[in-house]
């Protein structure tokens, strides 16, 4: 069965609501609130705090609120930098805060993720994230492994699921390539390239500026679009003839965008390769997931409507869309280089 020319005719149907979505969003924009604590004395423990802002005067309203009996100790410090509010400053509590809450005001009008993290005195860590509408933190007395792995993979899901320049790319993957297990391999090929540099980066053994990665990011979907396009002429080029070397290729770039995502969040220091794990298997489960819903909105909406498209003029127009929006992003994120 031809599988990319299957699913075309009913996506079609939804064109403009596609290309407006991804218009109107940038990629990889999972930008959750911060918490951190980390434990120094019995009593004394410094707290980072990171908040979505616009600059340095406004940041998103919501702060944490310790116990009653918490005292700050010395001058709060803020600084503004990459679209954050971060702020760092020492609390102390003479009862401790193993078994107490933490509380944030306004969680439920802002609607944020908060992501938390306690570094015990003796050196175990707590992780997890508040969705919105919980406004409310116990902090454990003891930290376990699962909540690493349940946090992270969640992230990695929703990482690739709300980054839409990569949806773009897995897409124009889609389109590219015309039989299941080529493109089973070439999106093998993609993920093995992309978890690769993700690791490299987030443990610094690589390291690039964000933006020139991000434009490149874009410029790789313009570049599939085009490819299709060629492919509807009839040429042979690379990437027709080997998708799944233009898939690795560009799935390096693709990973280093992962990891600037995952370096927005952080890696606990006592389970960073369980965290950089399973925020992969989060990516790559995202990204299965992505891929069954396309063949599965083909086959539900085609038991439903009859044919009343040209699959090759329903494939031109969608192509011509994705190479639009792509484009559209790449001016934005090479504009951002002098802003």
């Amino acid at each position: 069965m031809n599988v990319v020319l299957a699913f075309i005719r009913p996506m079609l149907l939804c064109l403009p609501l596609f290309v407006g979505v991804f218009n109107n969003a940038s990629a990889d924009e999972f930008r959750p609130a911060y918490l951190q604590i980390t434990q120094t004395s019995e009593a004394q423990f410094d707290v980072l705090w990171k908040v979505p802002a616009l600059d340095e005067n406004r940041a998103m309203n919501i702060q944490p609120i310790f116990p009653t009996d918490t005292q700050t100790i010395g001058q709060v410090h803020s600084t503004f930098a990459a679209g954050m509010t971060v702020q760092r400053w020492t609390i102390q509590s003479d009862d401790g805060l193993a078994g107490r809450e933490i509380a944030f005001d306004n969680q439920t009008s802002t609607r944020i993720d908060i992501l938390i993290r306690v570094q015990q005195l003796e050196g175990g860590e707590q992780l997890q994230r508040l969705l919105p509408g919980q406004s409310e933190f116990l902090i454990a007395a003891q930290a376990a492994h699962f909540s690493v792995i349940k946090t992270y993979t969640v992230i990695g899901i929703e990482h690739i699921l709300l980054g839409f320049d990569h949806l773009l790319f897995v897409l124009g993957l889609l389109l590219i390539v015309r039989s299941l297990p080529r493109l089973l391999f070439t999106v093998s090929a993609f993920t093995l390239a992309h978890s690769i540099t993700l690791s490299l980066a987030t443990l610094g053994v690589i390291t690039f500026p964000s933006p020139p990665v991000e434009a490149v990011i874009a410029l790789s979907i313009v570049f599939i679009a085009n490819e299709i396009l060629q492919q509807q002429q009839g040429k042979q080029t690379l990437a027709i003839r080997k998708p799944w070397l233009i898939a690795f290729a560009f799935g390096l770039l693709h990973g280093v965008g992962f990891a600037s995502a995952l370096a927005e969040v952080g890696l606990p220091e006592n389970a960073i390769p369980l965290a950089l794990l399973f925020f992969n298997i989060g990516v790559e489960l995202g990204q299965v997931l992505f891929i069954a819903l396309l063949l599965s909105f083909y086959h539900g909406i085609n038991l439903i409507l009859p044919a009343r498209f040209s699959l090759q003029q329903g494939e031109t127009v969608l192509v011509y869309g994705i190479g639009t929006v792509a484009s559209f992003w790449v001016i934005e994120r090479v504009s951002s280089f002098w802003v």
